[in-house]
């Protein structure tokens, strides 16, 4: 790992230390928010697998019963019967905060009439496939929202990782590594300073002792 390129001085020493502790905080703090982040992920992701499940199961259901009253219907009666089904469902957004991430949460208000339609001209089939879309129908706005929840945290996951990546194996080695080097710099400096002191101070006993003998 290359270190700092700044000259070895006291005051790079201070600034460094303080570098590298405000680096090793930073860390611990997207450290904590990863783990956070990564335990919502998994929870929401398992929620989403569960309900699109069910929502593959309702909606193949749904078609089988479908097909059996385009059978026995005909597929005119069938198409006249799905166009008295004109109500919709009313779909309002909010969001909540996960670690400064906005996750959606959507709120769905009314739903399809039940009968829209005579059952004296539509068959048994109809009406199975029929509650079972509206059952299917219910449940997409909260598999929406587990979907984009996953979608958003996934990617902040991401963003938050290469961070702590970047202080863990990058920054921080570089601090701890440029410290060392200041350090040893300036012990070096420190012990040629020491041994530059005892030599003048010998070389001026040693003259001392010269101009007595004279």
């Amino acid at each position: 790992m290359a270190r700092l390129n700044i000259p070895p001085t006291r005051s790079n020493l201070i600034h460094t230390k303080q570098d590298l502790q405000f680096a090793r905080e930073g860390f611990r703090i997207l450290d904590q928010k990863r783990v956070v982040l990564a335990k919502e992920l998994v929870r929401l992701a398992n929620d989403a697998e569960g309900l699109e499940k069910e929502m593959e199961q309702l909606t193949a259901e749904a078609y089988r019963a479908l097909e059996k009253a385009r059978l026995t219907m005909g597929q005119e009666h069938v198409e006249w019967a799905a166009l008295a089904m004109h109500k919709t469902v009313d779909v309002q957004l909010k969001y909540r905060g996960v670690m400064g991430i906005p996750i959606p949460l959507i709120e769905a208000q009314g739903k399809p009439l039940e009968m829209s339609y005579s059952l004296g001209d539509t068959a048994a089939g109809l009406d199975e496939a029929s509650a079972l879309f509206r059952e299917a129908l219910s449940r997409i706005p909260e598999l929406s929202r587990l979907v984009t929840s996953v979608w958003r945290l996934a990617v902040e996951l991401r963003k938050t990782q290469r961070r702590v990546n970047a202080l863990q194996y990058i920054f921080i080695p570089q601090y701890v590594e440029t410290i060392t080097f200041i350090q040893s710099s300036l012990e070096e400096r420190e012990r040629e300073e020491t041994f530059r002191l005892k030599l003048l101070k010998s070389r001026g006993a040693e003259t001392g002792r010269s101009a007595e003998a004279n």
